[in-house]
């Protein structure tokens, strides 16, 4: 096998490894980094579900029960949920991977009944009141996924329609009688807003972002490697094979061929300059051979 082949595997080899190294920490590192930003996202997400229900509570709930319809129909739309809810379902539109709900343990609306695993996270927060957030994984029948959760306190005004049945609105026991939805406390943790996202999502865009680093990365590779075998051609594969042919001629009686140049501090100079002063002893020798 030729110098520049061998060298060449070497580096491939080498290169080979690094790629593999830098591989497996990139693709870890991009998975953490995807799955950090559809939390992120989940967050503002949150934040706008938070914002529809505050904007309810203090604009929209004043106008609507002051109207007569409000005393003859519950109207929903006063509600902080209902509103979150729906605003949400509106983002869905163009996020529909994403979805928000928010799970009470004793709902008036049966739509926010949380199921089992949204219990338990109701049930976490009701155990450990200084826990403000929850992120966890869940097996769904599609796959795993993803959950940002946050609990839901009840406040003065969601005790104006849940803490008895008599006290509520006769307007909302019309609508969704007196089974359910009540016996509220005082800041108790009743429920939990929660935003889900199925993990293809963070891995979908791990893998993408791993392809292109890794294409990329690949092309430096073989940039690199080309360059490194001209290098390899230029200081050491020509030089050498010089030496090579000069040793041939000289192995053949032909002592009349050029001297190798040998300039430069480096190994092959170094070796060409002596194979030069034994070519040169070599001739003398041979000369005074002959002239004795």
């Amino acid at each position: 096998m030729k110098l520049l082949a061998k060298f060449t595997l070497l580096f491939a080899f080498v290169f080979g490894a690094g790629l593999a190294v830098v591989g497996f920490v990139a693709h870890r590192f991009l998975e953490q980094n995807a799955r950090a930003q559809v939390i992120q996202q989940a967050r503002l997400m949150m934040e706008t579900a938070g914002s529809a229900r505050d904007y309810t509570t203090r604009q929209i709930k004043p106008l609507l029960i002051s109207q007569q319809a409000h005393l003859r129909t519950f109207l929903p739309e006063t509600v902080p949920a209902f509103a979150a809810t729906e605003s949400f379902g509106y983002l869905r539109a163009k996020y529909p991977d994403y979805s928000y709900k928010e799970a009470t343990l004793n709902p008036t609306n049966l739509r926010n009944r949380a199921v089992d695993w949204e219990a338990d996270v109701i049930n976490n927060f009701r155990n450990r009141p200084q826990d403000k957030e929850l992120i966890g994984e869940r097996v769904t029948p599609t796959g795993k996924a993803l959950f940002l959760a946050r609990p839901i306190a009840a406040g003065a005004p969601c005790l104006e329609c849940h803490d008895t049945p008599g006290m509520a609105p006769p307007a909302l026991i019309r609508r969704y009688g007196t089974q359910h939805g009540f016996g509220w406390k005082l800041g108790e943790v009743v429920g939990a807003q929660i935003v889900s996202v199925p993990e293809a999502i963070p891995i979908e865009l791990a893998e993408a972002g791993f392809r292109t680093l890794m294409m990329n990365v690949g092309l430096v590779f073989l940039a690199s490697l080309i360059v490194l075998d001209l290098v390899v051609v230029v200081t050491i594969a020509r030089p050498v094979s010089r030496l090579s042919a000069m040793a041939d001629e000289i192995s053949l009686g032909n002592l009349d061929a050029p001297e190798l140049p040998d300039q430069g501090k480096d190994e092959v100079a170094v070796l060409a300059g002596s194979f030069n002063r034994m070519r040169r002893s070599l001739v003398q020798a041979m000369r005074m051979l002959e002239e004795h």
